[in-house]
């Protein structure tokens, strides 16, 4: 027995998993349109969509997820972005500029990480891990602090994003950060103190300072910085032909921090 297009087509947009996949069907001639998504002049139209910040949200979002992403008419569209009144849209301008931004842009990226959206802070200390500036730096440990940030996603990113400054200071609020009643926190932190002294005391505060008032150079054993990669196994659509591989990332230097430890 045959299946009727319109079956195989609702079965297709199920697999796709949107609720809006048959909004998105208007227009579109063929089911491989559907699959393919919107083209390169539809995400820019949405991006600079001016009453409605969903269609602007998305529009930045596909256009930064792009291999042509960052080109500088499109690095303009995420500055302009971090200024927008959404919140939604803030966090898509970060994330485009941490997709494909240069050390340039930490002086914006610090300003949102102070940002009163959460995840707006939360997406700046992750793009703050894939750009090396120590202009970063204050802000990182401001909001490492508790006392400063109360919420517990955005310590734990910046104290992973410490990890690529290897300066006393950042060694001692790393320390400090241990103390932290949040799990999540406490494993960044000693991530980034493994990483930058190769040493592990686990989450034994005096250990660490202990260690650190009998050593002559705190970095000697320091290992390279990482940022944290994205990666998810293929989702069963994307088995079939023609559906594109999840944008798996391969785990990397951050840009503008030398290959070589100094």
């Amino acid at each position: 027995m045959k299946l009727p297009l319109v079956c195989i087509t609702a079965c297709v947009l199920s697999m796709l998993g949107a609720c809006d996949s048959f909004e998105q069907a208007r227009g579109a001639r063929s089911i491989f349109q559907l699959i393919q998504g919107p083209t390169p002049t539809q995400a820019a139209e949405w991006a600079l969509d001016e009453y409605d910040p969903n269609a602007r949200y998305r529009g930045i979002m596909i256009l930064a997820n792009q291999p042509f992403g960052g080109e500088p008419l499109y690095m303009q569209l995420y500055v302009e972005a971090v200024g927008d009144e959404d919140a939604g849209v803030r966090s898509a301008g970060v994330r485009g500029l941490a997709l494909h931004g240069s050390p340039e842009h930490v002086p914006l990226l610090v300003e949102t990480l102070d940002d009163p959206d959460a995840i707006v802070r939360l997406d700046s200390a992750r793009a703050l891990q894939r750009i090396h500036n120590p202009l970063a730096i204050p802000a990182l440990l401001k909001h490492l602090n508790i006392d400063n940030e109360e919420n517990e996603l955005v310590r734990a990113e910046c104290a992973h994003a410490l990890g690529q400054y290897a300066q006393p200071r950042v060694v001692d609020a790393l320390i400090a950060s241990l103390a932290d009643p949040n799990l999540a926190v406490n494993e960044a932190t000693r991530s980034s103190l493994r990483t930058l002294t190769g040493q592990d005391f686990g989450l034994d505060m005096a250990a660490w300072v202990e260690w650190t008032r009998s050593t002559d150079d705190l970095f000697a054993a320091r290992s390279a910085y990482f940022f944290p990669a994205f990666y998810r196994d293929r989702k069963l659509i994307e088995l079939l032909p023609f559906i594109p591989d999840p944008p798996n990332e391969t785990a990397s230097l951050p840009v503008g921090m030398s290959p070589a430890i100094e």
